[in-house]
């Protein structure tokens, strides 16, 4: 037997295809439709080709150190910190790496976090070996913004040198007023002391990095990959500048920044998302004069993704986007909990966060090849095309002043508007698809646990003196999830979800599929379908039609059917008192036909399901305001 390496070849036995070959059977199935239908877009406008071949002579991006596990950081935001304690004890002894200990008023609180005392944070971390190796994130706001100076109190009190801790300071003046839409200072003002407040850190004796440009303010408001990186670039050199100015040398400035970026569902884009950082950053430190050297990048999942209703599908999601920010290069990840949309974690969500990424760190090895995207066409044509997109954005924000003033003059603001309008409108028409919340949805679903915790109480932020457009999180199942709220409080107070009977027409054959895309569509509103049996009889219909005890009707069957019985269909129920009458389908020609009947509005893919199911609501005067 031969023992080399041609003979092991798995496609050895297959004859060479190109991409030309491949070209003649695809336009064999368009059948004349244009190549073009096969490529995509992202809300950038970037082109995704369908097939790439591999990028030659690509070589691998520096980020993670080779074979070097990313950290696996465990979210800490009970109020309570006796209770926080436990909860980080336990992450520590079952599989964690790191702690992300989440002070409420935190871009990344999200109603939850820690009480930001002295006295708290040293209950919170009591009993933890801070020098241990393990990796400490402290995410705060501005009005938990001295938490820093009381860790490395705490430190000194228990005589550990900041040199020996792996902490990293999550200081992010800038993301914090995008986020609250104001500033109490002129970024001037900010820039002086928050320098020398790095400078200060850094003589102290801590590491770094020390201040986080952190992209989960433009993601969580619904920008796009471009925008976020933009933004995380332009905050990043902003502080460069004020670390500079405060006479810490460029060298080791560029060593005091870090960047978080948000890791979503999409596995192909955050992939390269987190690739093209790595690319941007350098462009970077070559124009300081400086030899690259790769940035710490901090991934979190993202919360926008978060549905409420059926939240098991969040672990599904959660487990993509740390596979992507993994294969991606990120040097630490959290996992936000599956039910954290709801409300504060239990232990469960905690364990499943932290096992989603023991799973793929210890059993699917995902460490072991740095930067396994390299050479693959279709990523790296991602990464490309990202970086030169954001780079472009980068420049547009450095021409209006830098990022404070970009966010004073809501240039920022404007872009990230639009990417949002622009996916609302997908996601009211289906077209990006969230799985439990806008299809598939299930009624019956039994909301999971959560911890039943005080939030902390903030003093008020300040004055503020500079207004602009605030970057607000928003999560995108949250239009759904409202008329699934209206629907509960009907169930709630007067026995009986709102209603639409499904007036199937012929055979199984002739409508199963559109009577299970019309119960889809209803339900995901929070509109319970009541099905039938199919019916030719007009009166038979109507009797199924009055024993159902709804006033809204969907007509669903076959195009052929619709031209024999919808009609008939129609004129009937609505004599019977229907109070608005759908039809499942596009109505082509018999249009005029079915209005005349008594149809009001035709459900099909494409259409506005939102506008359609918030217009049912009002029919029925189950939306609330």
């Amino acid at each position: 037997m031969s023992t080399e390496t041609d003979d092991l070849r798995l496609a050895a036995d297959f004859a060479p295809a190109s991409r030309d070959d491949w070209r003649k059977l695809v336009d064999g199935v368009l059948k004349g439709a244009p190549f073009e239908k096969l490529t995509g877009k992202t809300y950038d406008g970037l082109r995704i080709d369908p097939i790439y071949e591999r990028a030659k002579n690509a070589a691998g991006i520096p980020g993670r150190a080779p074979s070097a596990p990313w950290q696996i950081m465990q979210r800490v935001d009970h109020p309570d910190a006796a209770t926080a304690n436990a909860q980080a004890l336990h992450d520590l002894e079952n599989g964690a790496t790191g702690l992300t200990l989440v002070f409420a008023g935190a871009e990344g609180a999200h109603g939850t976090g820690l009480e930001p005392t002295p006295a708290a944070l040293a209950r919170v971390l009591d009993g933890i070996y801070l020098d241990a190796g393990i990796g400490i994130e402290i995410q705060i706001g501005p009005q938990t913004r001295n938490m820093p100076a009381h860790f490395a109190a705490l430190l000194q009190q228990k005589g550990i040198s900041p040199g020996d801790v792996d902490v990293r300071f999550g200081r992010d003046p800038i993301g914090a007023t995008a986020v609250w839409g104001s500033s109490p200072y002129p970024w001037p003002d900010i820039a002086k002391p928050f320098g020398a407040g790095v400078a200060q850190f850094a003589a102290q004796g801590f590491r770094g990095p020390l201040v986080v440009a952190d992209g989960r303010v433009i993601h969580d408001a619904g920008g796009t990959e471009v925008q976020e990186l933009a933004f995380v670039l332009a905050v990043a050199v902003a502080y460069l500048r004020a670390i500079d100015a405060a006479g810490v040398p460029l060298d080791a400035a560029r060593r005091m920044i870090y960047a978080r970026l948000s890791a979503d569902a999409d596995q192909f884009l955050t992939m390269a998302k987190f690739r093209a950082l790595r690319l941007l950053w350098a462009r970077v430190q070559e124009s300081c004069g400086l030899t690259p050297e790769p940035m710490f990048i901090a991934a979190e999942t993202a919360w926008r993704m978060l549905t409420q209703r059926d939240s098991d599908v969040n672990m599904l999601r959660a487990t993509i986007a740390t596979f992507s920010a993994a294969l991606g290069g990120a040097n630490s990840i959290t996992v936000l909990p599956h039910t954290l949309a709801l409300g504060l974690p239990d232990a469960f969500a905690r364990r499943i966060a932290r096992n989603t990424q023991l799973v793929l760190l210890e059993e699917s090895n995902l460490e072991k090849v740095a930067d396994p995207a390299a050479g693959a066409g279709g990523i790296e044509a991602l990464t490309r095309q990202l970086a030169e997109a954001a780079w472009a954005q980068f420049q547009e924000i450095e021409k209006a002043g830098g990022a404070p003033a970009a966010l004073e003059q809501n240039i920022i603001q404007k872009k990230v508007a639009a990417a949002r309008a622009a996916r609302a409108a997908n996601i009211a028409k289906r077209r990006d698809v969230l799985t439990g919340a806008s299809e598939f949805p299930n009624l019956n679903e039994k909301t999971p646990a959560v911890l039943d915790a005080k939030p902390v109480e903030l003093p008020p932020y300040g004055e503020a003196k500079i207004a602009f457009d605030a970057l607000l999180p928003i999560r995108l199942a949250a239009p759904f999830e409202a008329l699934r709220d209206a629907s509960d409080t009907a169930l709630k107070t007067t026995g009986s979800r709102p209603k639409v009977f499904l007036a199937n027409l012929g055979t199984a054959a002739d409508f199963t599929a559109r009577a299970t895309f019309a119960k889809s569509f209803f339900e995901a509103g929070g509109i319970e379908a009541v099905d039938s049996h199919g019916f030719s009889d007009p009166e038979k219909l109507v009797s199924a039609f009055k024993g159902a005890n709804a006033s809204l009707v969907c007509l669903c069957s076959s195009d052929k059917t619709y031209a024999s019985h919808a009609v008939a269909a129609a004129q009937a129920l609505r004599s019977a008192g229907a109070e608005h009458i759908y039809l499942a389908g596009r109505p082509g020609d018999l249009e005029a036909d079915l209005r005349a009947a008594g149809v009001n509005d035709f459900i099909f893919a494409g259409a506005d399901a939102l506008a359609t199911l918030r217009a049912a609501h009002d029919i029925l005067g189950t939306r609330q305001n």
